[in-house]
This record gives C-alpha cells, sequence and structure tokens, in this order.
C-alpha cells in the first residue's frame, strides 16, 4: 500500500497511479481508504472532483518515501556491494533465450557463483507487466513503444530483419520470395511482429500467411524444412550450431528490432543489474555463444 500511496503522489489520480503499479482504480482507493482507517487521518481531500493529497497526507507520503527507501535497502546495507549473492529474477523474449541469456549467465555465476539468477520467457508485453507488479527485477524486451515512467531503459543492441529461407530457395529478390512462398510469422502477440507488419505494409507487401509461432527456433525449423520463409532479426549473439538457412537482407531500410534491459528505476538490486547489463554487453561484442568457452569477463 506504501507503494501505492507514492505512486498517487507521483502521478496525480487514481487511475493513472492504478496503472503505475499495475492495479485497478477501484483498488487504488481501497488501498487508501484502509490507510485512512488505520491511521485515522484523512490523506486526500474528496471534496474535490480529482481526490487531491491533504497538507497531513503530503506530510506522510515524504515519510513513506523514507520507508520504502530503507527498506529496499536493508539487503544491501548488510552484505554491503563487494559480494553479489541472493536472487535475481530476469525475463527475456525467446529469441535471447538461445544465445545471449545464457552467454551473459554463464559469465556472471563464474565470477558470482552465490548469485542465482532465475529466467522467465516471454513477449514483450507481458514481461513488462510483470516488472510493474513486480514478479520481475528486470528484462531483456523489444524496445516499448512507450518507456514507462518508472523504468529505465538501457539499450544492448540493435538487429536488422532479414529474410529466411531454405537452401533450396534460389531467388536473391526478397520482395519476390516474399510474394511467391508460404509466410510463416512471429506471434502476434510479440512486439516483433508489430515491427515486420509495419515494414511489410510500407513495403505494399501482401504475404501468405500459413503459420503463426512464438519462437525463432520453431521458425527456423519449418523454414529449413521448406514449408515456407519468414522474416526474422539477425540475431547480435550467434547460437551454437544454427540451422542451414539462406539469410537475405532486406536493404538499407530493413526494419531494426531494438533489444535491451527494462528494470525499475528504484530498484534495489542496481549493483546486479550493472554486472547484467555489462555481460550483455560483452555477448554482444563476442558475438556468438560457445558453451564451453575460455571466457573473457566483461570489462
Amino acid at each position: 500500500m506504501f507503494r501505492t500511496l507514492i505512486a498517487v503522489a507521483d502521478h496525480g489520480t487514481f487511475s493513472a497511479a492504478g496503472e503505475a503499479v499495475f492495479v485497478t482504480h477501484a483498488a487504488v482507493s481501497q488501498q487508501m481508504k484502509a490507510l485512512e482507517a488505520q491511521w485515522g487521518i484523512a490523506l486526500f481531500d474528496r471534496t474535490r472532483r480529482t481526490p487531491e493529497l491533504t497538507p497531513v497526507g503530503r506530510s506522510i507520503v515524504a515519510r513513506v518515501r523514507e520507508i520504502v527507501a530503507a527498506y529496499d535497502n536493508l539487503l544491501p546495507s548488510v552484505l554491503g556491494d563487494d559480494g553479489l549473492r541472493g536472487t535475481l529474477s530476469l525475463g527475456s523474449v525467446p529469441t535471447g533465450l538461445t544465445s545471449l541469456i545464457p552467454f551473459a549467465i554463464t559469465s556472471i555465476k563464474a565470477r558470482f557463483p552465490e548469485l542465482h539468477i532465475g529466467v522467465t520467457p516471454g513477449q514483450t508485453k507481458e514481461l513488462v507487466a510483470e516488472l510493474e507488479r513486480g514478479v520481475l527485477d528486470a528484462a531483456v524486451v523489444t524496445k516499448p513503444h512507450v518507456i514507462p515512467r518508472n523504468m529505465v531503459w538501457a539499450p544492448i543492441a540493435d538487429e536488422p530483419m532479414q529474410l529466411a529461407t531454405a537452401l533450396s530457395v534460389t531467388s536473391e529478390d526478397p520482395f519476390e520470395i516474399l510474394a511467391t512462398h508460404p509466410y510463416i510469422r512471429f506471434t502476434r502477440k510479440a512486439l516483433l511482429s508489430d515491427i515486420i507488419d509495419n515494414w511489410l505494409q510500407m513495403n505494399h507487401i501482401t504475404v501468405k500467411d500459413t503459420m503463426e509461432l512464438e519462437n525463432l527456433e520453431n521458425i527456423s525449423s519449418m523454414v529449413h524444412a521448406g514449408l515456407g520463409v519468414s522474416i526474422v532479426p539477425r540475431r547480435c549473439v550467434q547460437p551454437p550450431n544454427p540451422l542451414p538457412l539462406r539469410l537475405i537482407p532486406l536493404g538499407s531500410k530493413a526494419p531494426v528490432r531494438e533489444l535491451g534491459l527494462l528494470s525499475l528505476a528504484n530498484t534495489v538490486k542496481l549493483r546486479v543489474l550493472q554486472e547484467v547489463e555489462a555481460e550483455l554487453l560483452n555477448a554482444v561484442r563476442v558475438g556468438v555463444f560457445d558453451p564451453f568457452p575460455v571466457r573473457t569477463p566483461a570489462p
């Protein structure tokens, strides 16, 4: 409830606060009434069309901010900054799970063996919602159209789109290939699908949808089998033993997916996330995931 009260103070209305902490307007109202009943004071002036904090309410919010900050800093203040330990909940879009994420986690675990990193797969919209609910500490996602005000975006890599075909396809013209072959698309739940669809529309390309799949590995398998073609990202970190496919550039105006690390602005796990970001960037610099390397840690 304290974080909800802070959200009301920061965003000005119950509705905006509800969006920030991912609860309904009614839930915000109930929580604020519960605090008022518990403390026996009026936090809000409800004679106005939009409830406003009373002078006492504003003073309470200032103290509540201190309490929440102290709570968030409790564990780091005891453990110190030298050894990273505990648990980090990290989300990732499916395309990051075969190379980028394993590379980064392997390096971090080698340096900080007492740190446990749990990984949750999902599409960008789902992962942003889980960040809002506090289920995740951070997530590697496609850049959202709008970065929530309570979150921080750290860019990791740009991934241009390319056309994937079976080796049996001989044409070099991506427009001709798209017009004459069945099309295997990414699920419409993915922001990546929006990026690709916008490019198709801008270039007046009509495709013949044959499948809609969740991840790049499934799409690659279907393309490899000759069941269709697809537009896919050029991975910033190549996985071990990729399927043999033809990958045809879409030209200088190819759509680009911005991949990055999204986290809450007031996170208590800033030091850990700095290490995660550094290792993600290091993975992109190396460019290939080898499960059994002699690993060079991030600088």
